[in-house]
């Protein structure tokens, strides 16, 4: 279990503001209308945690400068120590204390050599948000969809769309990039046993929320319209 990290997105919405949390490489998005011009504009309101953006690169620099393998790149991919993409995480311990980073851990796991800091944080960035009455809607999503999607088309796939079964449609629309990318049809991945699909896409999870302006104004406590989906449900 030493070895086994996860993401965190959260959204918190008090007296008007909108705030975000997020701890690794998933992704908030705002959908904003455009005064009355029908448009629709993609704002990301989350700061990601991941080794191939540079600003990362230089963070972890910082934070270890007598470390010159803090940042390794391989096949291509930036990766912390060569082996995790995000720099931050709930989890993953054995990048956090010496004492976990040993057998039974795969070898090629474990980091080379002791460490008498953490490599890997659990902070989070957290950010705040002045919501707006022309803020629609809001896409949570992991890395998975940002992979094939931009925030701009996944602004526009909920927007263009009833508002029932965004966050499936979203998971398909990546699904089927995943698949063109692969040249593959997008039924036979879709056929493609859960344990082998991570080869071909990372997982895939979206929630969609939709703002009712006229409660947050008034504080009010309800259950807004949402959508749910993951990629492994969608068969």
């Amino acid at each position: 279990m030493a070895t086994v990290g996860t993401c965190c997105l959260v959204g918190v919405i008090y007296q008007q503001t909108l705030f975000i949390a997020n701890l690794g490489d998933s992704r908030a998005v705002l959908g904003k209308k455009v005064g009355n011009t029908g448009v629709m504009a993609a704002m990301q309101l989350s700061t990601e945690h991941n080794a191939n953006i540079e600003a990362i690169r230089h963070e972890l620099k910082e934070l270890h400068p007598n470390d010159p393998q803090i940042v390794v790149l391989k096949h291509g991919v930036w990766r912390v120590k060569g082996i995790n993409e995000v720099s931050r995480s709930i989890g993953d311990v054995y990048m956090k204390y010496a004492r976990y980073n040993r057998e039974p851990i795969n070898g090629k796991f474990r980091l080379p050599e002791p460490t008498n800091m953490p490599i890997l944080s659990a902070n989070p960035t957290i950010s705040s948000y002045a919501l707006h009455p022309n803020d629609s809607f809001l896409i949570f999503a992991s890395d998975g969809l940002w992979e094939h999607l931009s925030n701009e088309k996944a602004v526009d796939i909920v927007h263009s769309h009833p508002r029932a079964g965004s966050a499936k449609r979203l998971v398909k629309a990546a699904l089927q990039a995943a698949a063109r990318k692969r040249e593959m049809r997008y039924s036979d991945l879709r056929k493609i046993d859960k344990k082998v699909r991570r080869h071909f896409h990372d997982d895939i999870t979206v929630i969609v929320l939709f703002f009712n302006h006229d409660l947050i104004s008034r504080g009010a406590v309800q259950d807004p319209p949402v959508s749910i989906r993951s990629a492994l449900e969608h068969r």
